[in-house]
């Protein structure tokens, strides 16, 4: 799938500055009208100036502001590139507006990976002697969830929510091992310290983060690009870990469907789970 210019928007927004943020927040909004806009009526709506308009063009690798309205048209063709507004006042409506702001999310993150860079990745999953899951904070979760169901169809996995345990785990490595990071900025300095340790040590290196500038996107053999599009108190975002556990589930699924031994893996553990449950 080629990036539009609404996905370049989110992926950068993170790190724009607050006046770039106050002219995405009106682009994003709907796309579709910025096209008529003049640089004026944008720059007022975002209560910033025509300079600062065009300056955000230029922050987007864009020529000026009638490159951002070629591209906004292009994009905008398709509706699953609007952000669905959260309407307090209308639990409904809201709830259907996260729906199809998640499907857009997983819809998007899926279809970015490369389809050679993806046989490369299974290959190296497959060929693993174990394969280690890194992630802090509230995305370790998604580590945890990838580490059991690795572990579940016979590849040896591990993971741990304790830095200094997971690093002590990268050092134990070798090149016959491959480590999985995940996190939304990719500029976590506890994990690039960790990632540069298993790079010295000939570990392959697979990173999933929002962001494809990333210091841990570059120092990474691969890199998947998630994409989000949930939006809370207006102008705050967060890590999407549903679509970071969406790849880990197409990894886990794809694993499955070239061995299908893996299969019968999953089966004899729930056999011998199944005396715990009621």
């Amino acid at each position: 799938m080629n990036k539009n210019i609404i996905d370049t928007i989110y992926e950068k927004m993170p790190h724009m500055s607050q006046t770039d943020k106050k002219i995405s927040e009106v682009v994003l909004k709907n796309p579709q009208k910025t096209v008529d806009f003049t640089i004026s009526e944008l720059s007022k709506l975002a209560q910033v100036s025509d300079a600062s308009v065009s300056r955000f063009c230029k922050n987007l690798s864009l020529s000026g502001f009638h490159q951002l309205k070629v591209e906004l048209a292009k994009a905008s063709q398709n509706e699953d590139n609007y952000y669905k507004e959260l309407d307090k006042d209308d639990v409904g409506n809201s709830i259907k507006s996260i729906l199809d702001n998640k499907i857009v999310e997983i819809k998007n993150t899926i279809e970015g990976i490369s389809k050679t860079e993806l046989k490369e990745i299974m290959n190296i999953l497959k060929k693993s002697r174990i394969v280690q899951f890194a992630a802090e904070g509230d995305t370790y979760i998604v580590a945890q969830d990838a580490e059991y169901k690795f572990n579940q169809i016979g590849c040896l996995a591990i993971s741990s929510n304790m830095w200094e345990n997971a690093l002590a785990q990268t050092l134990n490595m070798s090149s016959q091992d491959c480590i999985v990071a995940i996190s939304n900025s990719g500029e976590s300095s506890r994990l690039l310290k960790q990632i540069e340790g298993a790079k010295k040590k000939g570990i392959k290196v697979i990173a999933i983060t929002n962001h494809s500038e990333s210091p841990l996107a570059l120092l990474a053999d691969y890199h998947i690009k998630t994409a989000f599009r949930q939006r809370v108190l207006q102008s705050e975002y967060y890590f999407s870990r549903v679509a970071a556990m969406s790849v880990i589930e197409l990894l886990f699924l794809l694993l499955i469907v070239e061995d299908k031994q893996m299969l019968e893996s999953i089966k004899n553990h729930e056999e011998l789970i199944a005396v715990t449950k009621i």
